[in-house]
């Protein structure tokens, strides 16, 4: 007994022993890497790496830029069954230990004793919280002691459901998916609160090891360990035995969901990056979560890149067809299966307004051909969406019109399709040329919409900004403003006939000529303008003098280097941008201020505070009239720098309507056409442009205003050695058809056209705000002076007061007395008094 008494008091005190040397040794450790433990306080104020969003002015998603998809939840916003299914697969005693879970690390001890292998593991979810945040993935024993020591101040410094929350948030599911509301977003395109259980526990499963149970991978190894899951469930008392056998038997439904853009813009989505990369530093802009607030909308940004691209698909066919993408088989070689040309159309690529498809059958007596689309779908296209293929020779060649549709296609052609109607799809083809339009609000310069090209992602060369261009003609409304600042008037004649001009250095003789080659003699200079007469405004140039009509253009913010210092800059040679030329527009829309377009109008963060926001210069004088001062304080309306004097821009704006609207007496068979004449397609009387042609066509424009909207549309091709070719006609295309030498009527004017159907939609008529100073008097329709005429051969013309026409025509009265002598309205005694 004795022996045992003494056996039981020394096992007592080396016990003791080696409890105070154990908790020495610990208490040793801890002290040797204090001063290497973090501070884990920093985890109440953590900021979590979050996407950059980009939405509309109306709020919708247009993009997001950040390499971790995160939507950071609140511990009210997690659902209680995630709660669940997370704790009973990673840390069953989470409620209970304090950051260790000795039981579980003695657990795990025994088994690697018996077993030799580590076969469970021993982190608490705050020791995954303490290595997710502060510690390396390194699998060592000086690592994990840190881990150790670190979840114990975790616990001391933060409640439970702080760190559930911090886990949830921060965890690593695939796909870029961090924390389990993006995972919810991207395997399932749902809010996390509106899964199953089946779901949450596929989540949870990944946890794991994202890539080897992801299901979009692995489907089977996800489902199993789905399935360990929900078993897990069933274990602790969250699942009945039914509600198990119903979740295991439910499918896995998970699918890639991309962020969810609500508008395709993809070039306003990367002026927006830029911008923000510029102002605030990749690391911030991608990381912070900020919100990104444009000045488009979705129905006008919708409208540009539609017009843009059907604009461009009706060029490319006026032009020719140049045949099928590829030819996947051809006689005598067996025809592909359809399994196989559906693999293969899955791996090509769709731009624009186009789809793949295959062509399976040609009915030459019906007139049409089959396809297959990725779809798996088969369907036919008619004649009246094949008949305008004419093969494309060259840019200014055609082949004969077809005659059957085996002319066009041939059984195993891969080819490109677009819709025609709801049901209808039509042969077509990548346009060849390209395009760009932007539109501006003339107040204050927000970017209203924007399009670079037919599609961002065939070519990311953003052509409203990046490319310069010789604007042709869309010069002339500038160098029309110049001359109202010397001395002339819309009513001025100036004389349209050919210049002939001997140039001693180059023993050249330069001949400006006129678009079509027509000349009319003494015109009017609003007259001059609407139809775009080439001399006319070379004439204008001479008189005003080169060097003050670049004072002038410098004005509106073109830069003097970009314009050549000959007389070329009458005719367009300068080159600038869509933006810059846009921007220069606003001048005649907006009383004469040039504004600067601006995309973002406000950057908030997550939790809504606005870090920025636009505070743009606005077209207005004096600014505290143009707005409530509550609202907008005088101190915060920065005005817009004056180009032109209110009057100045009143009269070029009233002469662009004309560019539309012609003018003269049609019932007299007076009446004349502006350039711009499609555009009386929209029925309004309130909107005015210019068009625009350079030499050869190789650019064509058309830039114009509305209500408080300024549009610019180019069309070309990025190869400057190209140019818009000629057309031949085509009784397809209808009575409409304009052949030979493309222009800016013709091409670019449409697009402008079908924009302003949509954006003007709901915008009702308004009448032109006339200046102080401007008067309106008759004038002869010929001679621009005074009449006291009132048919046909006079109208009222806008002048500055002072400038007005001072001496009235001299007319042979006979003419007109005969005139109405047939009518019966002249009195023998009125003749005697003229005679």
């Amino acid at each position: 007994m004795n022996f045992v008494k003494k056996f039981l008091i020394y096992f007592t005190l080396f016990s003791i022993f080696c409890v105070i040397l154990g908790v020495t040794s610990i208490y040793a450790v801890y002290l040797h890497f204090k001063d290497e433990l973090p501070p884990v306080n920093t985890l109440k104020q953590v900021e979590f790496q979050t996407p950059m969003k980009v939405y509309t002015a109306d709020g919708k998603l247009i993009s997001q830029f950040g390499e971790k998809r995160r939507i950071p939840l609140q511990f009210e916003q997690i659902p209680q069954p995630l709660i669940d299914t997370l704790l009973a697969t990673e840390d069953v005693r989470f409620y209970s230990h304090k950051g260790v879970d000795f039981i579980g690390i003695f657990r795990a001890a025994l088994a690697v004793i018996t077993s030799g292998n580590k076969t469970q593991g021993a982190s608490t979810l705050t020791m995954q919280v303490a290595r997710g945040f502060f510690l390396t993935r390194d699998k060592t024993y000086i690592r994990k002691i840190k881990e150790i020591f670190i979840a114990l101040h975790i616990e001391q410094e933060l409640t439970k459901e702080e760190i559930l929350t911090l886990y949830i948030n921060k965890v690593e599911l695939g796909y870029r998916a961090f924390g389990f509301g993006a995972a919810a977003q991207v395997y399932y395109g749902k809010d996390l609160s509106e899964l199953n259980i089946a779901q949450f526990a596929m989540l949870t499963g990944l946890l794991k090891a994202p890539t080897a149970y992801n299901p979009l991978r692995n489907p089977k190894r996800a489902k199993f360990r789905r399935d360990t899951v929900l078993w897990r469930l069933k274990q602790t008392g969250h699942l009945t035995e039914p509600q198990y056998q119903a979740a295991i038997a439910q499918p896995l439904t998970a699918k890639y969901h991309g962020a969810q853009i609500e508008l395709d813009a993809p070039y306003i989505a990367e002026m927006v990056r830029q911008q923000m990369v510029d102002q605030f530093g990749e690391e911030v802009a991608y990381t912070k979560g900020y919100q990104v607030y444009t000045t488009i909308t979705e129905e006008a940004q919708n409208a540009a890149q539609l017009a843009l691209r059907e604009n461009l698909h009706n060029y490319d066919e006026r032009h020719g067809y140049r045949g099928a993408f590829s030819q996947l088989w051809q006689d005598p070689e067996t025809p592909w299966q359809e399994q196989q040309i559906l693999e293969h159309l899955n791996r090509q690529s769709e731009f624009g307004l186009l789809k793949v498809a295959v062509v399976t059958a040609i009915d030459d007596e019906q007139k049409r051909f089959q396809y297959l689309d990725k779809s798996g779908e088969y369907a036919w296209v008619n004649w009246d969406g094949m008949s305008w293929a004419r093969p494309f020779i060259d840019d200014d060649h055609q082949g004969e019109a077809p005659q059957l549709p085996s002319e066009i296609v041939k059984v195993g052609e891969q080819i490109y399709l677009r819709q025609q109607s709801a049901t209808q799809w039509q042969l077509s083809q990548f346009p060849d040329a390209s395009s760009a339009l932007v539109a501006l609000n003339p107040t204050n310069g927000a970017i209203i919409a924007l399009s670079g090209g037919y599609d961002f992602y065939q070519s990311e060369f953003n052509r409203v900004t990046q490319a310069k261009r010789q604007v042709g003609s869309n010069i002339k409304p500038f160098i029309y403003s110049a001359a109202l600042e010397h001395g002339f008037t819309l009513a001025s004649i100036i004389n349209d006939a050919p210049i002939n001009q001997w140039d001693r250095q180059q023993g050249t003789v330069w001949r400006p000529r006129n678009s079509p080659p027509v000349y009319d003699g003494p015109t009017r200079m609003r007259t001059a303008l609407a139809k775009s007469k080439n001399v006319i405004s070379v004439r204008l140039l001479r008189s005003v003098g080169l060097d003050n009509l670049i004072d002038h253009l410098a004005q509106f913010g073109f830069s003097p280097h970009d314009l050549p210092r000959n007389e070329s800059l009458a005719l367009g040679s300068a080159s600038f941008t869509p933006m810059e030329l846009a921007s220069a527009y606003t001048a005649f829309a907006n009383g004469g201020f040039i504004v600067e377009p601006f995309l973002i109008d406000r950057v908030v963060t997550p939790e809504g505070e606005m870090i920025f926001a636009a505070n743009p210069k606005i077209a207005c004088d004096p600014c505290a009239q143009a707005t409530s001062d509550e609202l907008y304080p005088q101190e915060q309306q920065p005005q817009a720098k004056r180009a032109i004097s209110a009057q100045n821009a009143f009269l070029i704006a009233e002469a662009m309507q004309s560019t539309i609207w012609g003018g003269g007496n049609w019932n007299k068979g007076t009446g004349w056409n502006g350039t711009g004449w499609r555009a009386q397609t929209l029925k309004r009387t309130d909107i005015g442009g210019k068009t625009g042609t350079t030499n050869e066509a190789k650019d064509t424009w058309f830039s114009g205003y509305g209500p408080n909207i300024v549009v610019t549309s180019w069309v070309g091709f990025d190869d400057h050695s190209r140019a818009l070719g000629s057309t031949r006609p085509n009784p397809n295309l209808g009575k409409d058809q304009v052949f030979g030498k493309e222009f800016g009527a013709q091409t670019a004017l449409p697009a402008w056209i079908e924009f302003l159907r949509v954006a003007l939609a709901d915008v009702p008529q308004q009448a032109s705000a006339i200046p102080d100073n401007i008067v309106s008097v008759r004038i002869d329709n010929e001679t621009g002076k005074l009449t006291t005429q009132a048919d046909h051969t006079s109208l009222f013309e806008y002048f500055i007061k002072g400038t007005e026409p001072s001496s009235y025509v001299e007319r042979d009265p006979l003419p007109d007395i005969l005139n109405a002598e047939a009518a019966g309205e002249v009195t023998e005694k009125a003749v005697e008094g003229i005679f």
